[in-house]
């Protein structure tokens, strides 16, 4: 029989190794917060902030290298894009960037950082392994979203003001599109077959859904929620699950995220969250989905199975960017 002691001491050592296990399945979800200069990071197993450390000025748009040992994030007031260890969080250095770099997104094939700049109305092409600019495309005013195509060979950039998604070559790096689409788009991404690439537009309230073969518009998606003013449904972030089945999209001042049917491009379903939701993402199983929302200053969890917020969580002020850091 044990002792007293003996059996506390066994309890203490049981429910230590159970937050252990739990640390080391648990993903990381990394919180830029845009007025606090900070990053927070979520436990996307007990679904609380872990830790919260010190980044650049103004931090914004945030994503993991292709093998998660680096991550980017755009310090809109440094005009840097700023590289971290992922072991430690430590700064190592500033990528050239452009001014005012706001969204970016990583190549296919891990070499390349394409940015936003939106003071210089450019996209900067970065070679990751060089530290070096390659290039600087002209774009609309004030350019925000970024996409890359599943197979590397199109990247695109949305411009707020002049209401475009142009759609580049990656390799000889010149435009070949620009189709028009609603007032201000904010975000873009292709689907997972590449056939399709989406936009949204936050003052027009709709997602644009192009057609990547011909670059035509194929169709719009509007969005409506009894007792919510028109003007205050304004889409921004999104992301589309890896089959390409379903679609969850930020709708800003609506407090909402709409749950899309990639295949008929009806809402099944609106989920309520904080205040001013910008973007979204998704743990690697799919089964919880994370929302920025920068009034509230905090993170939404959805579970995406029941379809239904499960918790929220206080961040720093005006989280803005998200990135999903899987477990080991």
């Amino acid at each position: 029989m044990l002792g007293i002691g003996a059996g506390v001491r066994l309890l203490l050592v049981t429910a230590a190794a159970l937050v252990i296990a739990t640390s080391v399945n648990a993903h990381e979800i990394y919180v830029s917060n845009e007025k606090d200069n900070t990053v927070s990071v979520i436990d996307s197993t007990s679904l609380e902030v872990i830790r919260t450390f010190k980044v650049g000025k103004r931090p914004r748009g945030i994503t993991f290298a292709r093998d998660f040992k680096h991550f980017y994030l755009c310090a809109s007031d440094n005009d840097a894009v700023q590289v971290y260890d992922t072991d430690g969080d430590k700064f190592l250095y500033d990528l050239p960037s452009g001014r005012d770099p706001e969204q970016f997104v990583v190549s296919r094939d891990g070499k390349r950082l394409y940015i936003a700049n939106e003071d210089d109305a450019v996209s900067t092409v970065v070679d990751l392994e060089k530290k070096a600019v390659v290039k600087q495309v002209d774009v609309g005013v004030e350019p925000e979203g970024m996409a890359v195509s599943p197979d590397d060979k199109l990247f695109v950039t949305t411009s707020e003001t002049t209401n475009m998604a142009h759609i580049i070559d990656a390799v000889s790096m010149e435009t070949i599109a620009n189709v028009l689409v609603d007032p201000r788009p904010r975000h873009a991404e292709f689907t997972p077959d590449g056939k399709k690439l989406w936009v949204s537009s936050e003052i027009g309230g709709t997602i644009t859904i192009i057609d990547v073969a011909t670059f035509a518009e194929e169709r719009k998606i509007s969005f409506s929620l009894s007792g919510v003013p028109v003007d205050n449904i304004q889409p921004v972030g999104f992301t589309i699950t890896k089959d390409g089945s379903r679609a969850y999209v930020a709708l800003g001042p609506a407090a909402r995220v709409a749950v899309i049917d990639v295949a008929t491009g009806e809402v099944i379903k609106y989920l309520v969250t904080g205040q001013r939701v910008w973007h979204v993402a998704l743990t690697p199983e799919e089964d919880k989905l994370f929302t920025t929302n920068g009034v509230t200053n905090d993170v939404t969890v959805i579970d995406t199975a029941a379809l239904k917020p499960i918790k929220s969580i206080k961040v720093g002020r005006y989280p803005w960017g998200l990135a999903v850091k899987p477990k080991p």
